[in-house]
């Protein structure tokens, strides 16, 4: 930098020259720059005097660059295009951080997953804030506004970038101490079996584990919230459908246990989904630390429940050795 002040008489002159050969008029340069047109003339005359050669030929309609001013302003042009890229990587940065990232996920997600964590969260993206779009029902819908979107076969297309989560996988869990059970699989007995269900989905117990030692449960609490099925089970008022993408911290802390072996895959691909439009470089650090987590808690669950952990990584789609 001091060289580059030794051989030029100020970095503004650059920007006048640099101005006046895309405007292609000294007077169009100035409007550009906020000056008058002889405050540009006199800018590039000081420059050319410090170079000691002309930089433009002058004619009635505008400037030409010599062979020198040619040289002179591809270099300037590469550099001032490379500062300019710079800037606004960095300005993307520094936004990316203070805008919220806006997450479009399920209320159970949201309530069971994520805000548990949201100290961690913080610790590893410290400043930035972080937004929910809910969504009730079905995992799907437009990402209009939306960051980072939960959906199950997300696919992929020109509009997004997919970040593959795990297979959907299901299993039956409930409290520990809903009569009784233990934290050994297949604990509880088919008369005791109570189930709570979620309303209009198409993952049902009878379709399930129907053919599994408790049957159809006698008695069936219908809920239309999942967020509540999952709080439901928590407080030991039966047995549920759980989605291990909802319920996985749930299982590595005990506050749900299996009630059975049995888990399914069920052929979906559980994606987070990013418009190619947003350009913040966090998003995708996101989606890893979000996988980080899975991959936490499974490390977790393997401690208690080392056979279900084994069987849920093989089905995830992870390494068994993790």
């Amino acid at each position: 930098m001091s060289q580059i002040r030794r051989l030029l008489p100020s970095l503004n002159t650059l920007v006048a020259f640099e101005s006046a050969v895309r405007c292609g008029t000294f007077a169009k340069a100035a409007r550009e720059l906020g000056v008058t047109s002889p405050a540009v003339s006199r800018t590039i005359g000081r420059l050319e005097g410090h170079l000691r050669t002309p930089l433009f030929h002058r004619t009635p309609t505008g400037v030409v660059l010599t062979r020198d001013g040619s040289d002179l302003f591809a270099g300037v042009s590469r550099s001032f295009s490379e500062i300019e890229r710079t800037v606004a990587e960095l300005v993307d940065r520094h936004r990316s951080r203070q805008r919220p990232i806006v997450l479009s996920v399920s209320a159970a997600f949201a309530t069971h997953w994520f805000m548990p964590r949201l100290s961690r969260f913080q610790a590893r993206f410290p400043g930035q804030e972080i937004e929910f779009q809910l969504i009730n029902g079905p995992l799907e819908g437009p990402l209009d506004g939306v960051d980072i979107a939960m959906r199950f076969n997300g696919g992929g297309d020109t509009e997004t970038i997919v970040h593959p989560l795990m297979q959907e996988i299901l299993l039956p869990v409930c409290a520990e101490r809903y009569n009784g059970a233990r934290s050994k699989a297949d604990a509880l007995l088919p008369a005791a079996a109570r189930m709570i269900s979620l309303s209009g989905s198409q993952f049902q117990w009878a379709d399930l584990f129907a053919a599994s030692k408790y049957g159809e449960p006698a008695n069936e609490i219908l809920l239309t919230d999942y967020s509540l099925v999952v709080q439901a089970s928590l407080m030991g008022q039966g047995l549920a459908v759980g989605w291990f993408n909802v319920i996985s911290s749930l299982l590595a802390t005990g506050a749900l246990v299996p009630a059975q072996s049995t888990v399914i895959a069920t052929g979906r691909q559980c994606d987070l989904v990013m418009p190619r439009r947003a350009p913040s470089n966090v998003l995708p650090a996101v989606c890893e630390w979000m996988s980080a987590e899975y991959r936490d808690d499974l490390a977790a669950i393997r401690y208690r429940h080392p056979t279900l952990a084994s069987e849920i990584g093989t089905l995830a789609g992870w390494s068994t050795s993790m």
